[in-house]
């Protein structure tokens, strides 16, 4: 009899401002979806992010939701990385959260030189794959592949939507990328030694100020803090 596979839940962590973030965000997330068989669900924060609310409340929000989820996936795009993406990349390592960073930004940035292309301080810690695409360069080269030496004039490009098709073929070629890291790193062993487990989950409920009674959120973490052990992730 054939095992069912195990899922883990992703906490997807872009920006979200535009239609193009939103677009983009969404079908990424299902790509992976399918590229994955299911395996990885991602949770996109603008699903659940209500910009009605109080600031703290949003930012509690999501922290909560790092924290419950399986592994993560952060999208350093930019010239400047994007302060919220890089604040909860480092609360999911200091959670010892599989991760993804994502780049798919042809620009250079950062003060690395050949290394990764953003700041130094947000790379080498443990538990963490990097997928580096340029994602201009890939859409440009499967255009040309995909319609050969004639370029179609603007009503056949646009009535035949070949700009969509080909971004959809470059997002598709990406999730897949993305799909081998997360199958990378969730492999991995965890980093947090098994005696500072729940001193550390202690501290993540109260270092971040969360709103709450201090034994609600200390016991709300203990509970995320035992799913993850249950499921092999700590």
């Amino acid at each position: 009899m054939k095992t069912k596979q195990k899922s883990h839940s992703v906490y997807f962590a872009s920006e979200l401002f535009s239609v193009k973030h939103l677009i983009g965000n969404a079908y990424l997330a299902e790509a992976i979806y399918e590229k994955s068989h299911g395996r990885f669900l991602c949770r996109l924060p603008q699903d659940f992010e209500l910009r009605g609310l109080h600031p703290q409340t949003i930012r509690d929000q999501d922290i909560r939701a790092l924290l419950e989820c399986d592994l993560a996936l952060f999208n350093f795009d930019g010239t400047e990385l994007d302060s919220g993406t890089v604040i909860e990349f480092m609360f999911a390592k200091f959670a010892d959260i599989p991760s993804v960073v994502l780049r798919s930004d042809l620009r250079g940035a950062g003060d690395q030189g050949k290394g990764d292309p953003w700041n130094l301080m947000a790379s080498f810690y443990p538990r963490t794959a990097t997928v580096v695409v340029p994602s201009l360069i890939r859409y440009r080269t499967l255009q040309k592949k995909r319609r050969g030496n004639r370029a179609p004039g603007d009503v056949v490009h646009l009535a035949g939507q070949h700009a969509s098709a080909t971004a959809t073929l470059a997002c598709d070629q990406l999730a897949t990328s993305v799909v081998r890291a997360l199958n990378k790193v969730a492999a991995l062993e965890p980093v947090m030694p098994r005696h500072l487990q729940e001193e550390v989950y202690h501290w993540l409920s109260r270092m971040p100020g969360l709103r709450g009674k201090e034994r609600a959120l200390r016991k709300e973490l203990e509970r995320v803090l035992e799913r993850k052990v249950e499921r092999g992730l700590l």
